[in-house]
């Protein structure tokens, strides 16, 4: 480890700002309906409030991160946070709807910033060996933010209003500003292969905005609509457009130590099937509860909550078991829990005990706590020195486009939300049981010497 980085504001740092992104992208679900009641704003203009904020944060997340490689990594995640900030107080003084979209666009794109800045600074402060526990804790913290995302913001738009959501964000963003500047991390190397190819970012850009663009329309225009058609050939004709840049530049977006290296590539591939499997299940459970059981928004999260406290409490089991039996076994036994529960909540009928319903979503959590923990303790511990933004990014961005995929998948099978469900969760449950090819990949030796005290100064 780096002398001049510490390791207490730099793990608190990551947490924050990690948590803030996680609790903003629940807390929005609760505050829509109020604010297009509001604001006078059609079904279409509400659902750009989301749309915009993935299509930004997709779409510039490795190149963030290849800034952070270049520029620092605190820096990019003060510089990300204050603005996730400044938007999110935009949002609350908003006039109308198009304010409200054009400011969750910023969102994304300092959401962007501090996201891959959030991985790179555990990695700047601790050796690859020990990052298995603060990764855990990291992970845990996300699930309990997301948890309570919902919680918090019912409470706060049924007193206060749909823009107290988004004020809350603001002394968050504060302190996860405070927390960097004490973190006292180094200012990386400058060498010619950080030089960012400004054409390859903007085919990257471009190819990533267009796929989520493609994959968030789907549930309005099928997979066969001339929308989703033309968007998918755009994103592929310009995917083709940047392997040819890339090939030829002397410098790619993503560099060729990073696209090379087995363990990185793996940990995205499991993270994007894994998450298209789980977030189309929850889209599908949650539409089955309130439209088919009539429960409430209350009541459907309170069905959920059990795969927020396996996840919570998941999340550090995961971390020991990476230590004694290595991330292939511990990725393979996460992906074929989730598969087995997202199997098991399509077996369930509107009459089954809430028992039962809550053991499948706390199997689920757990499931994904494997997986989460796992692949981002191994793209941040395996990315190549000086690359640990870009390794970062491209992971963040697998998380972005696999829950756009699920849901496309579980939209376009679900003929009705009774006898959708039994038909889409078995194809749920195959894409997440594809991640065992790639965690078969991943390594196999337990990490080793992650005994020593998670948060010790190190002043050698």
């Amino acid at each position: 480890m780096t002398a001049a980085v510490r390791p207490r504001p730099a793990f608190a740092a990551s947490v924050a700002g990690a948590s803030l992104v996680a609790v903003d992208g629940t807390v929005l679900l609760v505050a829509q309906p109020s604010m297009g009641r509001d604001l006078g704003a059609s079904v279409a203009q509400v659902q750009w409030t989301s749309t915009g904020y993935l299509v930004a944060v997709a779409a510039l997340l490795v190149i963030a991160g290849r800034l952070g490689d270049r520029y620092g990594h605190a820096r990019l995640l003060s510089a990300g946070a204050l603005g996730f900030g400044a938007a999110s107080a935009g949002v609350a003084l908003a006039p109308g709807v198009g304010w409200v979209i054009g400011m969750r666009v910023a969102q994304g794109v300092f959401g962007a910033l501090l996201q891959p800045a959030t991985l790179a600074l555990l990695r700047l402060a601790y050796p690859a060996e020990r990052l298995g526990t603060p990764v855990a804790v990291r992970a845990a913290a996300i699930g309990l933010a997301s948890g309570a995302g919902p919680v918090a913001g019912g409470v706060l738009v049924a007193h206060l209003g749909w823009r107290a959501v988004f004020w809350g964000n603001v002394p968050l963003a504060l302190l996860i500003a405070v927390l960097t500047r004490t973190v006292r991390a180094p200012a990386p190397a400058r060498g010619e292969a950080q030089r960012l190819d400004l054409t390859g970012a903007a085919l990257l850009a471009a190819a990533l905005a267009a796929l989520v663009h493609t994959l968030a329309g789907v549930p309005a225009h099928g997979w066969t609509g001339a929308p989703t058609v033309l968007g998918l050939l755009a994103a592929a004709g310009l995917a083709a457009a940047l392997a040819a840049h890339e090939r030829r530049g002397p410098y790619p977006i993503v560099p060729r130590v990073v696209a090379r290296s087995v363990p990185v590539t793996a940990s995205m591939a499991l993270l994007l099937v894994v998450t298209a499997g789980l977030f189309g299940a929850l889209f599908l459970a949650t539409f089955s509860f309130q439209d088919v059981l009539r429960l409430d928004p209350l009541a459907t999260g309170l069905r959920v909550l059990p795969m927020t406290a396996a996840m919570v409490a998941g999340a550090p089991a995961a971390g020991l078991a990476l230590r004694r039996y290595g991330p292939r076994r511990v990725a393979a036994a996460g992906t074929v829990l989730l598969a087995l529960a997202i199997l098991a909540l399509s077996r369930l009928a509107p009459a089954s005990p809430w028992q039962v319903t809550g053991a499948a979503f706390a199997v689920l959590g757990a499931g994904f706590a494997a997986v989460m923990v796992t692949a981002t303790g191994t793209v941040t511990g395996d990315a190549p020195p000086g690359y640990a933004g870009v390794a970062g990014g491209l992971k963040q961005t697998a998380m972005n486009i696999g829950p756009l995929l699920g849901i496309a998948v579980a939209t376009s099978l679900a003929g009705s939300p009774a006898d959708g469900a039994h038909t889409a969760l078995p194809v749920l449950a195959a894409i997440a049981i594809a991640g065992l090819l790639p965690a078969s990949l991943l390594p196999s030796l337990p990490v080793r010497g992650a005994d020593r005290p998670l948060l010790t100064e190190d002043r050698t």
